[in-house]
């Protein structure tokens, strides 16, 4: 059966590779060679290019592609209020030695929320298209899990729970403008729920202070303070993954460490969740989800260009409602395939063949 309502059967969870000419534009902006008017011309004109590409292999719901980012997380949050972005020494460090750009981010004043340039971002997704306009935005939890205590100034937040409150209601505050502005797809990218069940990260965390079996109780408490005065009609889901950066990852580990919290203690509607590779786990987790949410399930990669079996997918689809309702599943990608303007290690035409792939076969399965 056709969904009408987000998440679709087939859906993706947002970033698309930048076209060569948005990354000349940004870099050329970058070094001073063009204007930001002639920038955000170019961005526009890509953006309406992307977005009908999507509406054209049958998606119904659209993203810009994250095309005026250059990460999918700092760019949100360098926005709110007591929230400073620096240079740092070094980037986030991937498996193979991969490195992000060095950039960072400290809290040295009360945190807030009183606007943000990513409400015109979505309007601007909204005006230009014919189906659902899908928004991104980083969960509150990035803010807290690379650094920590270190990142927040003690002057400011003497205890960290009044971090964690603040944190919570600037982003209601977020959530509501973007539902002001007309967004009833909203999805929050979760990576740490995530990055809680590999042991390298849990052992990361206790080295500086932390205890890992608190923080997910913690994150879920801040998102739902987020999402708590959404618009009954606004959907949230939340994008859960292992690291995503030129094709590389992060973390392992399967979800069972978080499925309690993650499924019912956290009150968004859907979940995208990563699934292809075998570092996410089984399926057994999803025995937890409630009847009344949506799982889409990330089967096919958003880091290789190669094809997947709609055999194998099918196969695996089978597999998962063992565990879960057919008609609680979708299809999706297992991440972006450009969570920073770098980008995965495909071609454009390999990202779309794939997303198209994903719509046929999501029509075969469900009609």
């Amino acid at each position: 059966m056709q969904k009408t309502v987000p998440p679709f059967r087939a859906d993706h969870v947002g970033s698309l590779l930048r076209p060569a000419v948005l990354k000349q534009a940004r870099m050329a902006y970058q070094e001073r060679r063009i204007a930001s008017a002639e920038l955000k011309s170019i961005e526009d004109r890509e953006i309406r290019r992307v977005i009908a590409k999507q509406q054209a292999i049958g998606l119904q719901a659209v993203t810009d592609g994250e095309f005026r980012r250059a990460m999918w997380h700092f760019d949100f949050l360098e926005y709110l209020e007591g929230v400073e972005p620096f240079q740092a020494e070094h980037g986030i460090l991937f498996k193979g030695g991969l490195e992000t750009q060095p950039r960072g981010l400290r809290v040295t004043d009360k945190l807030g929320f009183s606007g943000h340039p990513m409400i015109d971002h979505f309007r601007f997704v909204k005006d230009n298209s014919e189906v659902t306009a899908k928004m991104t935005i980083p969960s509150p939890s990035v803010l807290h899990f690379r650094a920590g205590r270190a990142a927040v100034d003690p002057k400011v937040y003497p205890e960290m729970d009044e971090f964690y409150r603040d944190l919570g209601e600037a982003y209601n505050g977020a959530v509501r403008a973007f539902a002001e502005a007309g967004c009833r797809y909203l999805q929050i990218d979760e990576v740490n729920l995530a990055y809680l069940c590999d042991p390298e990260q849990r052992d990361m965390l206790k080295r500086r202070g932390e205890d890992p079996d608190r923080l997910p109780a913690i994150y879920a408490e801040m998102i739902n303070k987020a999402i708590a005065d959404r618009p009954p009609d606004m959907i949230i889901t939340m994008h859960l993954c292992r690291g995503n950066f030129r094709s590389s990852w992060i973390a392992a580990g399967g979800y069972e460490p978080v499925a309690d919290v993650l499924f019912n203690q956290i009150g968004v509607d859907g979940y995208f969740m990563e699934y292809d590779t075998d570092r996410a786990g089984g399926f057994e987790p999803l025995r937890l989800v409630p009847k009344s949410k949506t799982v889409v399930l990330g089967l096919f990669s958003s880091k290789s260009g190669v094809l997947e079996s709609k055999d194998e997918i099918k196969r695996r689809i089978e597999g998962a409602t063992r565990y879960i309702d057919f008609e609680q599943l979708c299809l999706s990608p297992q991440c972006g395939f450009a969570s920073t303007e770098e980008g995965n290690l495909l071609s454009e035409e390999d990202q779309w063949s794939k997303l198209a792939l994903i719509v046929e076969t999501a029509r075969e399965v469900w009609g």
